[in-house]
């Protein structure tokens, strides 16, 4: 009778993670289907070259300031409450496009878009790891990443054809449909005695730093600057070689689907032996070693091995650096911690891709720059460590 009862509490809570997986691919999503299209949106409602950039950028800007506000609720009020009330949020900003008529109301529309999915990945990401065993942490970050490399994966594709198809306000009422239908389920499925809202906690601990916690946030800013980078780099060394710009498309999707067979198949288990930092310290290393390759290779295989390669490195990071957090936290203060988790990758998206632009330097040199930068980030991991 006790088994049985076991049995079907552990079933009830793998439905409840399945659930906040399927929360979490909502939330890349909604992040990466913009990317192909709002650069041209913005565009056809009049805005310049420079304003469309910052029409893209908006929600990156807003989004870091949503994911700080949802750690400190997470703490407050409990994951569930911050989930639900993002999920919903960000149904009616997606939704809010089909208002737009001018560019006023785009960077308005982008600035409150971003702000509100801010919400979720904090409390979402908080969620799983507060009902995962810690032995265990390893492997589950890895499954999280890889629905994260699945939205990553789909996203672009889904956007890029549908809007050619019908509209981009018209794409993202279907993501905000996925939403409402999210929110719908997870408002009954997710309650539990411990998620009510502590109204009357004023203070849940102060978010204190140390060694892994600053670990996790080096490897988080760094990550994002990587891919920020790649996606401003990737496609003009493509054009110089004289490749089809579709080609950088297919070598994103190389590493994306290189990280998410790690990330699912057994190879996940070595997330839960071997040790975080040095897992971390490691995939940095790669990824800054094929920054430096990416530069100096204008073969179409070679390139595809080197993003294989790449993907291989996102796949050792992501779960590491995640379990990193995890570990230097407790539940008190997890929220506060990943939400300047997800700042940091708002931050280094935007310093990858803007800024690697502004240094003066031939193409392959800023590859080589953002590269031992990367190198040296894994250095300090790992001195950090050792320490």
């Amino acid at each position: 009778m006790e088994t049985q009862t076991l049995k079907t509490a552990d079933d009830k809570t793998n439905r409840k993670n399945r659930l906040v997986y399927a929360i979490v691919f909502f939330t890349f999503i909604d992040l990466f289907t913009q990317l192909p299209v709002m650069s041209t949106y913005a565009s056809s409602l009049g805005a310049g070259a420079s304003v469309a950039g910052f029409a893209v950028g908006m929600y990156s800007l807003s989004n870091m300031f949503g994911n700080v506000l949802s750690g400190k609720m997470t703490d407050r009020f409990g994951a569930y409450a911050v989930i639900c009330a993002g999920l919903f949020a960000t149904g009616a900003a997606l939704l809010s496009y089909q208002a737009v008529g001018g560019v006023g109301g785009l960077l308005t529309v982008r600035f409150f878009h971003g702000f509100l999915s801010g919400l979720i990945a904090p409390a979402a990401f908080t969620y799983l790891a507060n009902r995962t065993q810690k032995e265990r942490q390893g492997s589950r970050s890895a499954i999280t990443g890889s629905f994260v490399g699945i939205a990553a994966i789909v996203g672009p594709a889904y956007s890029g054809i549908m809007a050619s198809r019908t509209s981009v306000p018209f794409v993202f009422a279907t993501i905000a449909a996925l939403g409402f239908i999210l929110f719908l389920i997870a408002l009954r499925a997710l309650r539990t005695g411990s998620e009510k809202v502590r109204r009357e906690k004023k203070e849940s601990g102060a978010l204190r730093f140390n060694r892994g916690m600053l670990q996790a946030f080096i490897a988080a800013f760094f990550l994002m600057f990587s891919q920020g980078a790649l996606a401003f780099l990737l496609p003009l060394h493509v054009e110089a070689l004289g490749y089809s710009s579709r080609l950088s498309g297919t070598l994103m999707s190389m590493f994306g689907l290189v990280a998410v067979a790690i990330f699912l198949l057994p190879t996940n288990r070595m997330f839960d032996r071997r040790s975080p930092a040095s897992l971390a310290a490691i995939g940095l290393g790669i990824i800054g070693l094929c920054q430096i390759l990416i530069g100096q290779i204008g073969g179409i295989i070679a390139l595809y091995g080197v993003l294989a390669l790449y993907g291989f490195g996102f796949a050792l990071l992501f779960p590491a650096m995640n379990t990193l957090l995890i570990h230097a936290t407790n539940e008190n203060t997890r929220g506060r911690a990943y939400g300047l988790f997800y700042a940091l990758f708002s931050i280094g998206t935007v310093a990858g891709s803007s800024g690697i632009g502004l240094v003066p330097l031939a193409l392959e040199l800023r590859f080589a720059a953002t590269g031992i930068a990367l190198i040296g980030c894994a250095a300090v991991i790992q001195a950090v460590k050792t320490r």
